[in-house]
């Protein structure tokens, strides 16, 4: 009955080891059966005693076969082949112990030490691999731990994934609406420019415009006082000579009377070329530019808008006064030029020196030209207040403006940087001293 009690010992094992209550709940079940079936068995052995015991010990065989079918239909499991290794040897060898001792008795008791020998190594082996099935199952608890970190690993790294998912989605949810605020904020920044940039066109062509009002009444007042002139001196002359065109009786011709009249018709001719001059220009100006370049005299060009600007600026304030000077080198050659692009950048520079004199003592601005290698410079010099290096750096960038609000757009120096870089190919640089006064020059390639 000792294997019964073995028995007893073994299914709990197995249960353990196979962890057959989650894993394989029909065989736990039928172990179960088999562990209460064995209680029975083992009360029903001491209640009809030691003749029945072969019937027992087939019962118990059966059992015993039993199990290690079931452990074979799962042989693929790394635990259930160790214990069906371990247990395999043990029962075959009860199963050759009890056949002998039931069919030959003279020959199992002849050789009943040696069968009893066989029954220890086989119950030996079986312990021994059931140390191996221990082992086996520390190990696959290990593995089942490691899988089971994996799995909430692995779960973690899915939610992760999905919250950056998510998050992605939320994101590039809000890039593109930023986006599209962008696009309509460049948009309206386009418009705003284009607006600007009209602005500053027209507020450059409103004190061009008033420039050549104050410089046009010049020679409209030597043509009015020389035709004046003309007619008074005609008067005299009639005076003198009668309507026969004989002169009259005890009068004398003064031929001083007909060079006067010479020299005046000469002065009205001159003044009045100067006047139409004055006012082609305000008409090119007043024109979109189309790039067109043509020869042009850059000290003339330069002289022009000089006068231009201050009389524009004397026509906006009655109180502003400014000495002005040029000092122009008579050599230069004449620049293939956009002469009105070209003309709006000195206007500006020139705008801009008068501009930085106002609170200056004696106010200063010479427009100076000079011929360096194959480069044509134009440098509108002011003793003004200056800019410091910070305002320096920035100068050129659109709507930077060191004038107060209302008083610039701060497109005129982008426009005139832009026009003499990429318009014509040259250089527009500053130099200024705090305090001391700022120096512009365009240097315009010669071509």
């Amino acid at each position: 009955m000792a294997y019964f009690f073995l028995l007893l010992f073994i299914i709990p094992l197995i249960r353990k080891y196979l962890q057959t209550s989650t894993l394989y709940k029909n065989l736990d079940l039928h172990l179960v059966y088999i562990r209460n079936f064995s209680g029975i068995i083992l009360i029903l052995f001491t209640i009809a005693g030691d003749k029945y015991e072969p019937t027992f010990n087939f019962v118990w065989i059966l059992i015993y076969l039993y199990i290690l079918f079931r452990l074979y239909k799962i042989i693929h499991i790394r635990t259930a082949r160790v214990l069906f290794i371990a247990g395999a040897p043990f029962i075959l060898s009860l199963i050759i112990f009890n056949f002998f001792e039931f069919w030959t008795p003279k020959f199992f008791l002849k050789y009943e030490d040696a069968f009893d020998g066989l029954s220890v190594i086989g119950l030996v082996w079986m312990f021994s691999y059931g140390l191996g099935a221990a082992n086996q199952y520390k190990i696959f608890l290990k593995e089942q731990e490691q899988r089971l970190k994996e799995e909430e690993e692995n779960k973690k790294i899915l939610a992760r994934k999905d919250i950056l998912e998510v998050m992605v989605q939320e994101r590039t949810s809000e890039i593109l609406e930023q986006k599209q605020e962008l696009e309509k904020a460049l948009i309206v920044l386009k418009d705003t420019q284009d607006q600007l940039i009209q602005s500053e066109k027209l507020a450059s062509l409103g004190e061009l415009t008033a420039g050549i009002a104050h410089e046009i009444q010049n020679p409209l007042n030597f043509v009015n006082n020389f035709s004046e002139l003309s007619i008074e001196l005609i008067d005299e002359l009639k005076n003198v000579i009668g309507p026969d065109g004989k002169i009259l009786e005890g009068q004398a011709l003064d031929l001083e009377l007909f060079e006067d009249i010479n020299q005046n018709l000469l002065k009205i001719n001159h003044h009045g070329k100067r006047a139409s001059s004055i006012v082609k220009g305000m008409l090119e100006h007043s024109r979109n530019s189309n790039g067109e370049k043509t020869l042009t005299d850059i000290n003339t060009l330069a002289d022009e808008y000089l006068r231009l600007s201050y009389h524009g600026l004397r026509a906006k304030d009655k109180t502003f006064n400014a000495d002005f000077k040029t000092e122009f080198d008579d050599k230069l050659p004449q620049l293939n030029v956009a002469q009105q692009d070209l003309g709006r950048v000195f206007l500006n520079l020139i705008n801009n020196a008068f501009y930085a004199v106002k609170e200056v003592t004696k106010p200063m601005v010479l427009v100076k030209t000079e011929l360096e290698k194959n480069n044509i410079l134009i440098k509108i010099i002011d003793n003004g207040i200056g800019m410091s290096a910070a305002t320096q750096q920035k100068i050129f960038q659109p709507f930077f403006t060191t004038k107060p609000t209302g008083s610039g757009t701060g497109l005129g120096l982008s426009l005139a940087y832009d026009i003499v870089t990429k318009g014509h190919g040259g250089f527009l640089v500053v130099e200024s001293i705090e305090g001391q006064g700022t120096t512009f020059t365009v240097k315009i390639p010669i071509s």
